[in-house]
């Protein structure tokens, strides 16, 4: 069990945690969420003893081992599945004893213990991690120095897995993950034997893989049970009370005030006057939750072109001549929302550079629009900014006759504020250069913009803002991303890569999951010489027992519809904040009626579709 008790941390005098606990159980799989700059990655810095605490103190069972992914891999020559199976290091130590040790005693302890901790299939177990994250048989053989820092990234988060810590802290681990790898991660996760804590912005992993949510929030911690979604809802109703109680104090304490400017220095009304002032002295002020400011993106609007603005036919694209992508026969208009999907390495960035015109056809044509503008992000252009430059310098070498009034405005459309723009690029948050990136992008209106995962470095908030910015923006987007909730929201065109083929996927983003996480294995087909036999019609007793199984299934969704109304009523009731543990039961109450009646809805489509091919 993990303990956080009272603890309290500063930065240059600035309290960045303050008085905050949380008890996490052993084999929780917790996530981290709150404000960026509010201290998340410094908990984990904190929980792992690399700062010292000014108050209070975090306790683990003796001898648990924590790990995480502090930085890449170096790029040495060892290759990526040895720089693997190194990280298990008590595997590693008794390999080398057992190769130097005589005495039989001690040969026999080795091995005893080499067979308790599976040391045998170590090797095929650090293999499949690499393998899912994206990594061929081949390129596992490879020396690490073949690959760019981000590939190396993966390799450190392949480590810290095969290791297995009874606690692993994980920050932000989906940012050097394609959807392929990301889908990969969160089933992973979601076995893993031992407790998680998982810094993330990602909503379908918060959803799909943690049992609870630890929030940092006002230099204070407060653990939600359930995923994100049923900490976002019961956060709301606690906001919402909050606020209530804030505006009730307020018009109090102007009600008091107004009396005490009135009557403070009458002789007849000095007494009550001085109540008054003593009751205004004695009331506690109420704080409000802190909310992410409004960071909304604004996209300039491009004027319309006539449809296609994009036609490809029998075009091929690739490198020094080999084909990556060939016969591609593509069209896209203006009011297009594409999601590209296909695994690692099958030419998604390939298309989107031939489509941005960062790469020429190599056969076929490509025909664009007459004053077609193309805006194109990709995850490298944010490392690719001037360090030593402010924001408004990388603007105005792009609008140079503006005036400074105009780039500023320009700026704050994307959330970069005054202070921000005069400061060094070097010196921004991951999600403020994130956001100058994209406003570099979009400066000149496109018509089709091309954003390659625009997501890394973005807080959930701006996730959100980027949401409604390309659902309000005119022209077409091209989407590469991690992230299926956005997918989601924006894509209403899918696109498969793969094969070298680019082409229309029929399915939706589930059944793309789905299809992911089976192994992409084809359906079984019936051989000829054995015809799948005619089923025969259940007897009119299974029928009858189908429907019964069909009415409680219903009933039971109901009965849960109805109690999820009445907890949600409770925890929007601002007079249950007065007790903190009480709030818990009910927050825990709730997510407990979330997660059935998400089994339930499950039970009641199965008993349906059973009914369904019984023909009742």
């Amino acid at each position: 069990m993990l303990r956080i008790n009272d603890i309290s941390y500063s930065v240059a005098g600035r309290p960045l945690i303050e008085h905050a606990s949380a008890t996490i159980p052993d084999g929780h799989k917790v996530g981290i969420v709150g404000r960026n700059g509010t201290g998340k990655t410094t908990l984990f810095r904190l929980i792992r003893g690399e700062l010292a605490l000014e108050t209070g103190d975090i306790t683990l069972p003796s001898r648990a081992r924590i790990g995480g992914v502090a930085q890449e891999v170096p790029g040495n020559e060892v290759s990526l599945i040895d720089t693997v199976l190194s990280a298990d290091t008590e595997r590693a130590a008794l390999l080398t004893e057992a190769d130097t040790a005589t005495d039989p005693t001690r040969i026999a302890d080795i091995q005893t213990r080499l067979a308790d901790i599976d040391a045998w299939s170590a090797e095929g177990r650090a293999a499949s991690i690499l393998k899912g994250l994206g990594f061929t048989d081949a390129e596992q053989a490879q020396p690490c120095s073949a690959f760019s820092g981000g590939w190396r990234m993966r390799v450190a988060l392949a480590a810290v897995l095969f290791a297995e810590p009874d606690l692993l802290l994980l920050d932000e681990p989906t940012n050097y993950l394609d959807l392929e790898g990301a889908l990969w991660l969160e089933s992973y996760l979601a076995r893993y034997p031992h407790t998680v804590l998982v810094i993330s912005h990602d909503r379908g992993l918060l959803n799909r893989v943690v049992g609870s949510i630890l929030h940092l929030e006002d230099r204070k911690l407060t653990l939600y049970q359930g995923g994100y979604d049923t900490f976002a809802k019961t956060r709301a109703a606690r906001v919402a009370a909050a606020e209530s109680e804030a505006q009730k104090q307020e018009a109090r304490r102007a009600h008091l005030q107004s009396y005490v400017d009135r009557f403070r220095y009458k002789a007849d009304k000095a007494k009550q006057a001085q109540a008054r002032i003593k009751a205004l002295a004695r009331m506690q002020p109420i704080t409000r939750p802190q909310e992410a400011a409004l960071r909304k993106f604004s996209f300039p609007e491009p004027e319309e072109l006539s449809p296609p603005i994009v036609r490809l036919d029998g075009a091929a694209v690739g490198y020094d001549g080999k084909a990556v992508l060939s016969r591609l026969d593509l069209r896209i208009d203006q009011d297009d929302r594409i999601a590209l999907l296909g695994r690692n390495g099958e030419g998604k960035s390939t298309l989107s550079k031939l489509l941005a015109g960062k790469l020429d056809a190599m056969d076929g044509r490509i025909h664009t629009a007459s004053k077609l503008r193309i805006g194109y992000f990709a995850q490298h252009q944010v490392d690719e900014l001037h360090l030593d430059e402010t924001p408004i310098d990388h603007i105005r070498r792009l609008r140079p006759d503006e005036a400074p009034a105009r780039l500023r405005a320009r700026l704050g459309g994307f959330g970069i504020g005054a202070e921000q723009a005069e400061t060094l690029v070097g010196k921004l948050s991951g999600g403020q250069k994130a956001r100058l990136s994209l406003m570099l992008a979009t400066i000149d209106a496109p018509h089709m913009l091309i954003l390659d995962e625009p997501t890394n470095h973005l807080d959930i908030e701006s996730r959100e803002a980027l949401v409604e910015a390309l659902t309000a923006y005119s022209g077409a987007v091209i989407l590469v991303s991690h992230d299926m909730h956005l997918l989601s929201l924006v894509a209403d065109r899918l696109w498969l890569v793969k094969d070298g083929r680019v082409t229309p996927y029929e399915g939706d983003l589930d059944s793309y999951r789905n299809m992911l996480l089976a192994g992409d294995k084809p359906a079984k087909t019936q051989t000829k010489d054995k015809p799948t036999p005619k089923p025969r019609r259940p007897a009119r007793e299974a029928l009858i027992a189908l429907r019964q199984d069909v009415k409680k299934c219903e009933q039971r969704v109901d009965k849960l519809n109805e109690m999820r109304e009445k907890v949600a009523a409770k925890l929007a009731d601002p007079a249950i904040y007065d007790d903190t543990y009480g709030v818990a039961e009910w927050q825990k109450k709730y997510a407990e009626i979330e997660d059935g009646l998400a089994r339930a809805e499950t039970l009641w489509m199965t008993a349906l579709e059973r009914l369904e091919e019984a023909g009742g």
